[in-house]
């Protein structure tokens, strides 16, 4: 009898459940839905993924990465691409979205000290995977922000570039980094 109360109880909450217009989806079909969804008005910017300098410091990159999975021979591992600038965008949550939606592999981690995000590793590349001086920055129509990716704020036509560097930033055009 119990069984019997039981089955019919989740058989009305299933049909109650699929009637309602309840959409369930997985964390990776929830970053797949919308983000190709530009259309006239949208504001947007634009997001690109580079790992280049670790093509000009072969010999330091660790030998396990030296394969194209992980450093593509023109050094691009997310080319130019658009996408939908939501409310409250940050440089770190545009490059999440697009590399989930691109299944690239990230790790992040939260620091305290700078209170923002800091990438850790993109695609297998991680700080130090190339040299004591090696990591990832990013930049914003060109100019590299001293602060963390998570506090910077996008607007409408930004251009994020997360560039991997082999040389504390030097290496990329990053003037900041020769403070001395």
């Amino acid at each position: 009898m119990k069984k019997d109360v039981f089955a019919i109880c989740v058989v009305i909450f299933l049909l109650v459940l699929i009637f309602s217009g309840t959409k369930i989806q997985s964390v990776d079909d929830y970053y797949l839905t919308h983000i190709d969804d530009i259309k006239e008005d949208s504001e947007t910017v634009f997001l690109t993924i580079r790992c280049d300098t670790a093509l000009d410091n072969w010999d330091d990159l660790d030998p396990a990465l030296r394969y194209e999975r992980y450093v593509p021979a023109d050094g691009i591992i997310l080319p130019r691409t658009e996408y939908v600038l939501r409310a409250g965008d940050t440089a770190y949550s545009v490059l999440d979205r697009a590399v989930r939606y691109n299944k690239i592999h990230m790790e992040c981690s939260y620091s305290v000290n700078y209170s923002s995000v800091y990438v850790q590793g993109i695609n297998q590349l991680y700080e130090f995977s190339c040299g004591e001086l090696s990591g990832w920055m990013y930049m914003v129509n060109g100019v590299f922000p001293n602060y963390g990716c998570s506090k910077c704020t996008l607007s409408d036509g930004d251009e994020v570039v997360w560039c991997y560097t082999c040389d504390l930033g030097r290496d990329v055009g990053c003037e900041w980094g020769l403070m001395k």
